[in-house]
């Protein structure tokens, strides 16, 4: 599970050697996706306690009692990314479904380290600081399962604006399980984060992104950007 946080990072289409375009495999763009997810899931799972003591968090019952919304998310994940059952099979191998402990480790990762290590370790457990990872762990991670969901569709060669509408949806269902009291982050924000977070770097002249791949980039963000503003939660 570790090893998929770690590698739960925005990837882009394509890779180039050259003049030679290289699909990135399916099974990468899968884990790319649903490792975040598992970040939004043991972040709500935190947030929905109330007390943000770790002692108190049940993963297992938290997807319980919210396993319509888990089926919505992973069944528009399918249809704009266009998964195969192997690649879809991945959001169960990787766990974040099943009871498991959500440890400081896991939320400092989820977090990006910016609350910093505190001293004595177990400062990290303390509730004002659980809540302060949570909350930075879920813009981080919603905005990094933003950049995964539009890479995949681009590979799958899903149109922009039937693939952005199913994002603004999947979006709309992930930022309530990760905030499921507060309701502190909408579609909107999330796609205004990741705007600044990941299109400057692909956007940029040099980057390694293709042309027809920086065109894709700019139509999901401008039907993205029309999604979020119309719909009605």
């Amino acid at each position: 599970m570790v090893e998929a946080q770690a590698g739960a990072r925005p990837l882009d289409r394509l890779t180039l050697s050259g003049e030679k375009e290289t699909r990135v495999p399916e099974e990468v763009l899968a884990r790319s996706v649903f490792g975040p997810l598992g970040g939004v899931v043991e972040i709500g799972a935190v947030n929905v306690t109330g007390t943000w003591r770790l002692a108190d968090v049940s993963v297992g019952a938290f997807v319980g009692t919210r396993r319509s919304e888990v089926d919505r998310i992973l069944h528009g994940v399918r249809s704009v990314c266009r998964f195969g059952d192997a690649a879809m099979a991945i959001a169960d191998q990787l766990g974040y479904f099943d009871e498991h402990e959500v440890s400081t480790a896991f939320l400092l990762l989820w977090s990006e380290g910016i609350t910093g290590l505190r001293q004595p370790l177990e400062r990290l457990a303390e509730p004002p600081l659980v809540r302060r990872m949570c909350r930075i762990g879920a813009d981080l991670q919603l905005t990094r399962l933003l950049q995964a969901l539009v890479t995949a569709a681009l590979s799958a060669g899903t149109e922009a604006r039937q693939g952005a509408r199913g994002i603004a949806e999947i979006l709309h269902v992930a930022a309530g399980l990760a905030d499921p009291t507060d309701g502190r982050i909408s579609p909107v924000d999330i796609h205004r984060l990741w705007r600044v977070a990941h299109l400057p770097d692909i956007l940029r002249p040099a980057s390694n992104v293709p042309d027809w791949g920086r065109d894709g980039y700019r139509a999901y963000d401008e039907e993205l950007e029309a999604q979020v503003q119309r719909a009605s939660w």
